[in-house]
């Protein structure tokens, strides 16, 4: 195969919309935009959000609460996620992520109480809740954080 010869896959590429070229065109005339009004002047239309002088959805509905945009997203488990591994396996991010655990390990892993844990393991992550600190180490396993 040759440069010359290649060609993009048939229906990937359309024709660009020619507009005010003419009324055999079918976008002729208003060129699509219709008759006069804002819209149909050089740099008219509205700003994104506007409703025409009607109170925006955006400052309809109410707000409440905080969102912190510096938080930290962490990637959250349970110790009943740990419980697939074998005794005296050492846990930590990357074998979470290769066992399919969890998909991203951007900020770390935090590791929450909810289940049970009978296996002895080291688990190193980012953080741990109180009730998963006292339950990896109830199953003789150890709580690191990294």
């Amino acid at each position: 195969m040759k440069i010359h010869e290649l060609s993009p896959a048939a229906g990937s590429n359309k024709d660009v919309k020619r507009i005010g070229r003419g009324h055999g065109s079918g976008n002729g005339k208003t060129a699509g935009k219709g008759h006069k009004g804002q819209n149909a002047r050089s740099g008219g239309g509205v700003r994104i959000g506007f409703e025409g002088g009607q109170m925006p959805l955006a400052r309809r509905i109410p707000k409440r609460g905080f969102n912190n945009i510096f938080a930290e997203k962490m990637s959250v488990i349970n110790v009943s996620d740990l419980a697939k591994f074998k005794e005296g396996t050492v846990v930590d991010a990357e074998l979470l992520k290769a066992a399919g655990v969890v998909k991203k390990t951007a900020n770390g892993v935090k590791v929450l109480g909810n289940g049970e844990l009978n296996v002895n393991l080291t688990v190193k992550a980012a953080a741990f809740s109180q009730s998963a600190k006292e339950k990896i180490e109830k199953a003789g396993g150890k709580a690191e954080v990294m």
